[in-house]
């Protein structure tokens, strides 16, 4: 007896509006990531020079680049659940390639992703009312205007999430037996 093949049930192609939010989404992070790594590079990007001292060590470089990084790559990991790689693995990656991406494993993550962003988010509008007394006026006018955006973050993961969900809740794994 052969193994078991296991082949992705088709689903219906995304919505344009979901495609578009998953491709903001990648675009939001982006100012902020380019801003970290403009301090990595040792410019203050904004902040007075007392102020950029404690940026200004190799942990604070490292930790900016990295978040960074990782900010952008969450961000892209958004594309998955517009694009086919999100419903099938790649047939380059090692082991699983080939393989139909069970909907609650993009699903649970994604959800919680855009609770979490959400909920960190939420206070960035207050931006504006908080002392900033390490920022120039300038500076602090340019952070406030490349972060405002991610508070929209949370909730275009949330509704791509869910145009996801409903798109392959109804799409199973199909087992057959190749003769």
């Amino acid at each position: 007896m052969r193994p078991r093949e296991e082949r992705p049930v088709p689903t219906s192609a995304p919505p344009r509006w979901a495609v578009r939010a998953a491709q903001l989404i990648t675009l939001l992070a982006l100012p902020t990531g380019l801003w970290r790594l403009t301090m990595v590079c040792g410019f203050p990007s904004g902040y007075t020079e007392a102020g950029f001292v404690p940026f200004d060590t190799l942990g604070s470089k490292l930790w900016m680049l990295t978040l960074s990084v990782v900010c952008e790559l969450l961000a892209l990991l958004s594309l998955g659940l517009v694009r086919p790689w999100g419903e099938t693995v790649p047939r380059r990656i090692p082991v699983i390639g080939g393989r139909p991406v069970r909907p609650l494993a993009a699903v649970v993550p994604a959800a919680a992703g855009a609770l979490a962003l959400t909920a960190i988010l939420a206070a960035m509008p207050l931006w504006w009312t908080y002392p900033h007394p390490d920022m120039t006026p300038a500076g602090r006018l340019l952070v406030g205007v490349i972060y405002q955006p991610l508070v929209l973050w949370g909730p275009l993961l949330g509704a791509v999430t869910v145009s996801y969900y409903r798109r392959t809740r109804g799409s199973r794994t199909a087992h057959t037996n190749t003769p």
